[in-house]
């Protein structure tokens, strides 16, 4: 079997790929592992930048029903007592909202065959007469591609066959969850941060009757025990806000246990972004693949959204002039040199970018886990010095026109 552009993975970053090159008129084979789609995973933060991106997709407009705009960022700092909110201007869009919605609302706008279930990438080979990617999967079949974008996350086997550093661990973990109120939850809409210690409380209105919530903490001998037990994750969730105000505790014992996600955060070292080469070939990372980070400036789907636009946008423009050159799109020698062409526009594109993003959420990273008020002290003067000491310095970016 032979695709012009093969996608591996059918999560935001994978969807949104399909999509952007479906919008330049391209049609891609999207291969999901699962034998349907994943849309479960609680809630993500959508910034400014990642509205930029899916109003280029065209599906901005139905999400932005279903997650009300957050008016202000509060953050209490109880070791301090000290309270420090900011109103978010016309052009700071954050929204709240389920992972479900943005991935089924990627997944409807795509057509059907664009996408293939049960099907996992097992081994990349490279073919000797074309010199491109030849796929082998876990059914048996071989599928050959002239161009392969990873989007297989955080233990991508495309990032693999790159030699990409492996994903390293943070001592933190993060959960998430959301908790129902049938009746209303009467809260404003805001992102209220409250931070004690080494934990790190977010509380995000997603509707007026649906909160989004996590807790960032250091990572305990005890949590891999966790993971798979949502009432297990729940007491360790309550263990850890032992000092925190009553009503965020509420709101953690109402939750949905259905929703809740206990995970180590893992990353891609910032410093490693800097030298690697995101490309053999014709084959490429995009989304967690390439830039795995941690969760604390949500900025981990909008940076996918950014990588899906930017490469559509290079690989559109240069197969579209191989489809009107003398040749057209069977001289593989000259694709195969646009597609490289493209490739390295996009990783020059993105480079910057998404070494800022990880070196800002590792930074933050280290904060959460500091061990004493000297090391903390220290690592939140750099976060100020460098970054502004807010997380809005990386919502105002525009990826530009898909």
């Amino acid at each position: 079997m032979e695709n012009d552009i093969v996608i591996v993975g059918a999560g935001i970053c994978g969807l949104a790929t399909a999509l952007a090159l479906h919008r330049k008129g391209l049609k891609s084979i999207v291969l999901e592992r699962s034998s349907a789609l994943r849309s479960d995973g609680g809630a993500l933060e959508i910034h400014n930048n990642g509205w930029c991106v899916l109003d280029q997709l065209g599906i901005a407009t139905e999400l932005r029903k279903k997650a009300v705009r957050l008016e202000a960022i509060n953050d209490v700092l109880l070791d301090t007592g000290k309270t420090v909110e900011r109103t978010l201007i016309w052009k700071e869009e954050l929204r709240c909202m389920k992972r479900k919605d943005l991935i089924e609302a990627l997944f409807n706008a795509i057509p059907r065959e664009y996408i293939r279930f049960g099907c996992q990438l097992k081994m990349l080979k490279t073919d000797a007469m074309t010199s491109f990617p030849e796929l082998h999967c876990s059914d048996g079949s071989i599928i050959k591609a002239k161009v392969l974008i990873g989007c297989d996350g955080v233990n991508s086997v495309v990032a693999k066959s790159l030699k990409l550093a492996n994903p390293r661990f943070m001592p933190i973990c993060a959960t998430r969850g959301l908790t129902s109120y049938p009746k209303g939850h009467g809260l404003e809409n805001k992102f209220t941060r409250v931070m004690l210690g080494t934990v790190d409380f977010g509380l995000l209105t997603i509707t007026d009757s649906l909160v989004h919530w996590f807790i960032g903490r250091p990572m305990l001998p005890t949590d891999s025990e966790c993971q798979d037990h949502p009432e297990l994750i729940k007491k360790s969730s309550l263990d850890a806000l032992k000092g925190f105000p009553q009503e965020l505790i509420d709101t953690v014992k109402q939750c949905d246990l259905k929703s809740l996600y206990l995970t180590q955060v893992k990353y891609r070292a910032p410093w490693n972004l800097l030298f690697t080469g995101f490309r053999n070939g014709t084959i490429t990372v995009a989304g967690d693949a390439m830039h795995a980070m941690g969760p604390f400036q949500g900025q981990g789907a909008g940076s996918s959204l950014e990588d899906a636009l930017v490469l559509a946008r290079c690989i559109a423009r240069e197969m579209c002039k191989a489809t009107k050159s003398e040749g057209g799109i069977g001289d593989h020698h000259e694709l195969q040199q646009r597609i490289e062409g493209a490739m390295d526009r996009y990783v020059k594109e993105r480079r910057l970018r998404i070494i800022r993003c990880s070196l800002q959420t590792y930074v933050v990273g280290m904060l959460l886990g500091a061990s004493s008020m000297v090391k903390k002290l220290l690592v939140l003067a750099v976060y100020i010095i460098f970054f502004s000491g807010t997380s809005l310095s990386l919502a105002g970016f525009d990826c530009g026109r898909l």
